[in-house]
């Protein structure tokens, strides 16, 4: 098994960016210019890559190579992205690999495009990007093939095979990676661990809550120790946890309501399959059914989430009854979406700078959790 961590280490100490690696500071899919760039540079790295993994390390300071990580992503169906995009698409896969340095909130994001030997291409317009362009590596930029016949050449095997044997994990590797994750929680998150198939350690911790006679876990981290990949993290989410010999299984709810008469949904269910052939594999089940509410209510909630809007992008001072709203702006504004207005997250990004920019980071954090239970029913 590759440890993650440490192949990212030996990617960023061993060479700059080229033509079997990339690396970003951040991953930007909301904006179509920030989904181009990335379709072009996976093209581009897959048809310089035609025999050997290619990677793209995001949460990296570009000038020093500087670690300063990203937001945990979750996003399990990237895969579409790439598969509606772009011609001959290769696998890839979407990692969160915690750091020792990092905040626990915070990850490096590491994408493995896997060799498909086939020529990608653009598959339709893409911003700038003309269907059926060609993208390759030239040194560390994703460039245009301006000819007819582009041909796959295999000129990085030898040196990422030897990378990725490098990262190989170890005994001593594994037991650090526990008593990392150990010391690193506080003791009422009752961190634990659990071996499956003698083969892969998992982590998990989480906050211990009973409600309704159901129990469930808040502020949930849960590691894959032998790769040093996170898989799953939510500062707010309440999720509920099973596993047996085989599987471990996370059942995520969501916390919804009107005028705090809140109750649980269950959003989305991940099973973890381990195997006996030392891979495993990750399941999801979307299981959210959206509460629907009277259509004048949602109607009114709708329009003073946009009057808190308009008075935030104008720069006019709130009220002390719309400061408190905006606490419940992300949460209102999901609650409108998932009732047909579907320009909730437009209106709901329009705020992001305001609600950052809030000391309190509770509002922030809720912010971020309703634009992705958003992109997640949209892909659904």
């Amino acid at each position: 098994m590759i440890n993650k961590r440490l192949l990212i280490k030996n990617l960023l100490s061993h060479n700059d960016e080229n033509s079997f690696y990339d690396k970003k500071q951040k991953l930007s899919l909301g904006s179509k210019e920030g989904k181009a760039k990335f379709l072009k540079h996976i093209c581009a790295l897959s048809n310089s890559n035609p025999e050997n993994n290619s990677y793209i390390v995001i949460g990296v300071e570009d000038e020093e190579n500087k670690i300063i990580g990203d937001d945990f992503f979750d996003d399990s169906k990237i895969q579409n992205l790439i598969n509606a995009y772009l011609k001959n698409p290769p696998k890839i896969e979407y990692e969160n690999v915690p750091f020792p340095s990092l905040p626990r909130y915070k990850v490096v994001g590491l994408v493995t495009i896997y060799p498909n030997n086939k020529i990608t291409s653009l598959l339709k317009n893409a911003w700038k990007y003309r269907r059926e362009t060609v993208f390759y590596r030239r040194g560390s930029n994703s460039m245009p093939f301006l000819g007819n016949n582009f041909e796959l050449r295999n000129t990085n095997k030898e040196i990422v095979d030897a990378i990725e044997k490098n990262a190989r994990n170890n005994i001593e590797l594994t037991l650090n990676g526990v008593f990392d994750f150990i010391n690193n929680h506080k003791p009422e998150y009752n961190p634990q661990y659990k071996v499956f198939n003698e083969q892969f350690v998992l982590c998990w911790a989480g906050e211990k809550k009973i409600i309704n006679d159901q129990e469930y876990f808040s502020r949930v981290d849960i590691e894959l120790v032998n790769e040093q990949v996170r898989l799953f993290f939510s500062a707010l989410d309440e999720v509920q946890i099973s596993y047996n010999n085989q599987s471990f299984i996370i059942t995520e709810f969501i916390f919804l309501g009107i005028n705090k008469k809140e109750i649980h949904y269950p959003l989305e269910k991940t099973i973890i399959n381990f195997k006996e052939n030392g891979k495993h594999d990750i399941v999801t089940e979307f299981l959210f059914d959206p509460p629907k509410y009277d259509e004048i209510i949602i109607k009114h909630i709708y329009q003073n989430c946009n009057d808190i809007v308009l008075k935030i992008e104008q720069k006019k001072p709130l009220s002390v009854l719309e400061h408190e709203d905006v606490f419940r702006l992300p949460t209102n504004y999901l609650l409108c979406f998932l009732n047909g207005f579907l320009d909730a997250a437009d209106q709901l990004r329009k705020a992001k700078d305001y609600i950052k920019n809030i000391e309190d980071k509770t509002t922030y954090i809720k912010y971020k959790e309703a634009m992705r239970v958003i992109r997640k029913v949209k892909y659904n």
